[in-house]
């Protein structure tokens, strides 16, 4: 089993393999850890940058549709890298307006490269805040 995908989520069991939640997207999907070959995950090509960055995370087993959006907004960093300090952001890419107030998305976390550990609401790196408590 690839060492950056940990499937320990309590599951239930199926004759083909475990049905699973996605933490991510909450949707359920088969998880085959058991042949990892057969498992969904297996067949998505992940780029090494997304390897490295997977085993940063908190998740566990994630379904094929997280892993390709993850592997994608990897990818996407090479073209948006990160602003740094005083640095141009670009509204729809690394933020959004909700009102008075602006909202990092899942990119802009993912391209500075670390979990601030604060429980940001489009945390790519699956950090819940009530793991810290």
């Amino acid at each position: 089993m690839p060492n950056y995908l940990r499937c320990r989520q309590k599951d239930t069991n199926n004759m083909e393999g475990k049905q699973k939640i996605c933490p991510r997207c909450k949707k359920e999907f088969l998880c085959q850890a058991a042949d990892i070959k057969a498992c969904q995950c297996s067949q998505v090509a992940l780029s090494n940058e997304t390897k490295s960055f997977l085993l940063n995370t908190f998740y566990q087993c994630l379904c094929r549709d997280c892993l390709m959006e993850i592997n994608r907004l990897v990818a996407k960093v090479k073209d948006y890298p990160f602003p740094g300090l005083g640095g141009d952001l670009v509204e729809g890419i690394h933020y959004y307006n909700e009102g008075e107030y602006r909202v990092f998305t899942e990119f802009y976390l993912l391209s500075r490269g670390y979990c601030c550990r604060s429980g940001c609401r489009h945390c790519p790196y699956g950090f819940k805040k009530r793991w810290a408590e």
